[in-house]
């Protein structure tokens, strides 16, 4: 898969909504564009109406006057002008917007047969580090762990595993000298209540103080447990379809019950 550029380069995400699906729309846009020496790095379409274009700039006038031109044309609306966000690069790769609703913490829905633009998307946000917490609620067998761990292995960062379904008796009670650096730190939250001693929750409490990325199967079964408080930066649910319920309530507490999760 090809990297986004590097950081450094001047980026601008162009994205916008067709009101006139006219012949050769496309066409006239990105002749404007190019009529003001405006390098188009990436062209895709986002579900059925919508354009989103990644572009490299080097004049901030030419970019107000690329604006200017692009909200006097009636064929379209500009929704989104701006440097490309997280959310910006997913829709680029992939088509389509993700699915996020305005809750405290954020939550983002995918189902399963996306996992490949979940990776992508929180594989990314693993990439960027820093003391995050990163909830991922589900029923069993949905691609919980498969999906965090495929997202570190893109991400090119250690994970490690404190509690698990995915190998049968992981509880972790202790750290190895090196597991601190650079890790990242997967936490399963029914294995951790239902069979996780004393041992093994101090060593919960060390790595949730630690500066570093953790992310945490069944968050809300690991919150009704009541030890710690945790504040999720957001939360990822994955579904096998779309109108699928996640309920609490129906998933069994049974260790054996979630192999392969």
């Amino acid at each position: 898969m090809k990297r986004w550029p590097n950081q450094a380069e001047n980026l601008l995400y162009l994205e916008y909504d067709i009101q006139q699906d006219k012949p050769g729309l496309l066409g006239a846009v990105t002749t404007l564009i190019g009529m003001l020496d405006l390098n188009i790095l990436s062209v895709t379409g986002i579900g059925q109406t919508r354009r989103g274009l990644l572009l490299q700039v080097q004049s901030k006038t030419k970019v107000r006057a690329l604006h200017e031109a692009l909200i006097e044309v009636g064929a379209i609306r500009v929704t989104a002008f701006r440097p490309p966000t997280l959310s910006d690069r997913i829709a680029l790769r992939h088509g389509k917007r993700l699915d996020m609703v305005e809750t405290n913490p954020p939550t983002y829905r995918f189902v399963r047969e996306e996992l490949g633009v979940l990776v992508d998307f929180l594989g990314d946000t693993l990439v960027q580090g820093g003391n995050h917490v990163i909830g991922i609620r589900g029923m069993p067998r949905v691609g919980k762990t498969e999906a965090a761990i495929a997202a570190c292995v893109y991400a090119n960062k250690r994970w490690i595993l404190l509690s698990s379904t995915i190998i049968r008796q992981t509880i972790r009670t202790d750290l190895l000298l090196d597991e601190s650096e650079n890790s990242i730190f997967l936490i399963d939250g029914i294995t951790s209540t239902t069979r996780g001693s004393n041992e093994h929750w101090a060593l919960l409490e060390k790595v949730l103080q630690m500066p570093t990325l953790k992310i945490i199967e069944h968050p809300d079964v690991f919150l009704r447990d009541g030890r710690f408080e945790v504040d999720f930066d957001f939360i990822i649910e994955i579904r096998h379809h779309e109108d699928d319920v996640i309920r609490i309530e129906d998933i069994s507490m049974s260790f054996t019950a979630f192999d392969l999760s």
